[in-house]
């Protein structure tokens, strides 16, 4: 591969013209014909630089309404020659075909036009055919041709065909591996809208740009880690919610964040979720969303510290008054008053997010090795009415409130999962354990006296009674559960023994990581 390749033609056709001007003009200054689609020629007229159009370097005009520019011999010859191969440029020679040195190519904004929702029609004239085939032969010879697709990259390019006279071998490299990464995401956006009705297509592309540099580490200081976002994602997404202070987010920041987002946003009332471990650890609703912070904070102080705090109402001045007495490491919100930001810009650490908006439910990814689990989102919300209570005592109004309230946050704990909750908050929880009845003890043991006159939450059956059995020994009043066991009787006959009211869901919300 040569180290150096001069610029001497140079074929633009773009659809986004940010910086273009100034990248032809400085290439025209130092020799090179610029050679352009006939509406980027205009528009490079229009700001000084002259230029051959397309057409006039094929000797052949657009058509089809503009479908057929640049697929041409002429243009695709020029190319793809390898300029090591004496027989390629000799037939280049005698075809009367200059070498074509340099792309500037961008594609037609398809994600745009999805985005705007526009009709199929528009959608489909949106997919760039001669732009993709520009880009592929480029960085395919990348060995004597560049390719530049981002504009962000012109003044490196500008810069080194002037300090260098050319286009060195690892400049060329680097802008064709961008260009077929380029390629490679925006067939993806194709294919995702064309399966857009099919929610488990036989293929699936996923189209994910690196934001910014990498973090500072993964889970742990000796894995490298960073963030990813995938291209056609909603502003009301985390990965682009907006930082309004404190240091970088690490990856664990990240993961616990997105945890705490999707709980606080299952509830239509003021919620506030605290996450440790990507595990909750208090989560509570209620009539402000001060009041929801202080009794989410309650269930586990111990377990709050240095924790990553979400809330489905804007952040207040009460809220952070509060939130400044305890270490916290970050905090997601859809807005913050502006005497709540003077209070916590004071803690120059702590992080604050900013995402307008309810989350969007997507497909769910787990890696697993060679390859990746794909299922829905778990956004089930089972109705008071699909429920069945299976035992002699029937739970009262307000049981029924903190039962439906236990029942969603279970969703959101990892599995075994119990929760007990009372008055729209959760007084203890047990998460992550391999026995469901080590999960009720914890959970028991976290809320102490405060256990007595709460309900319980299972994310799945009782497989033996014991579970039961902790919780009424710490003092639940009402339990709710999926129910399916071989031993539902046992259960059913214990929580009678105890005079427990208990109802089943029929459905499980399984959380394994």
């Amino acid at each position: 591969m040569p180290d150096l390749v001069p610029i001497k033609n140079v074929l633009v056709s773009v659809s986004d013209r940010t910086g273009l001007v100034e990248l032809c003009a400085g290439l025209a200054k130092r020799g090179a014909r610029i050679i352009a689609t006939d509406s980027t020629a205009q528009f490079l007229g229009e700001h000084g630089v002259a230029t051959t159009s397309v057409a006039g370097f094929t000797g052949f005009p657009e058509m089809l309404d503009g479908r057929v520019k640049t697929l041409h011999p002429r243009i695709h010859a020029g190319i793809l020659a390898n300029r090591e191969n004496p027989d390629h440029m000799e037939e280049l020679a005698e075809a009367g075909i200059d070498p074509i040195d340099l792309v500037v190519c961008n594609l037609y904004p398809f994600r745009q036009a999805v985005a705007s929702g526009k009709d199929w029609h528009e959608i489909i004239e949106q997919i760039d055919i001669g732009g993709p085939t520009l880009v592929r032969a480029a960085a395919k010879n990348h060995t004597g041709v560049g390719v530049v697709v981002n504009p962000s990259r012109y003044s490196e390019v500008l810069s080194e065909v002037g300090s260098q006279g050319g286009l060195t071998a690892e400049t060329r490299r680097s802008l064709a591996a961008e260009a077929f990464g380029l390629i490679a995401s925006y067939d993806a956006a194709i294919a995702a809208w064309m399966h857009r009705e099919k929610e488990f297509p036989p293929r699936i592309a996923i189209a994910l740009e690196r934001a910014g540099d990498l973090l500072r580490y993964g889970e742990n200081p000796h894995q490298r880690g960073a963030l990813y976002i995938e291209q056609d994602a909603p502003e009301s997404t985390l990965a682009r919610a907006k930082q309004l202070q404190g240091k970088e987010l690490s990856f664990n920041n990240w993961y616990d964040l997105d945890a705490a987002l999707g709980a606080a946003h299952d509830f239509d009332e003021p919620a506030c979720v605290i996450v440790k471990h990507a595990i909750p650890c208090g989560l509570a609703i209620g009539d402000t969303i001060a009041v929801a912070y202080e009794h989410a904070l309650d269930t586990d102080r111990v377990s709050a510290f240095g924790g990553v705090v979400a809330l489905n109402r804007p952040l207040t001045a009460a809220v952070a008054k509060t939130m400044t007495d305890i270490f916290t490491e970050c905090v997601v919100a859809p807005g913050y008053e502006d005497a709540a930001l003077e209070i916590l810009g004071a803690k120059k650490n702590l992080r604050l997010l900013l995402l307008d908006g309810t989350p969007e439910s997507r497909l769910s990814f787990r890696a697993t090795s060679g390859g990746f689990l794909v299922q829905d989102a778990d956004t089930l919300k089972e109705s008071r009415d699909q429920m069945k209570v299976v035992t002699k005592a029937k739970p009262t109004e307000d049981q029924w409130r903190d039962l439906l309230f236990a029942w969603r946050v279970c969703k959101h704990v990892r599995s075994n999962a119990i929760v007990l909750a009372r008055e729209g908050a959760t007084v203890g929880i047990g998460a992550g354990q391999v026995s469901r009845v080590d999960a009720a003890d914890i959970a028991a043991r976290k809320a102490g006296d405060r256990a007595k006159g709460s309900v319980m939450a299972s994310d799945a059956f009782f497989p033996f009674r014991d579970g039961l059995d902790a919780g009424a020994a710490a003092g639940a009043v009402a339990v709710i559960q999926p129910g399916g066991s071989v031993r539902d009787d046992d259960v059913i006959a214990a929580a009678n023994e105890f005079g427990i009211a208990m109802v089943f869901t029929g459905t499980r919300h399984f959380r394994h990581g």
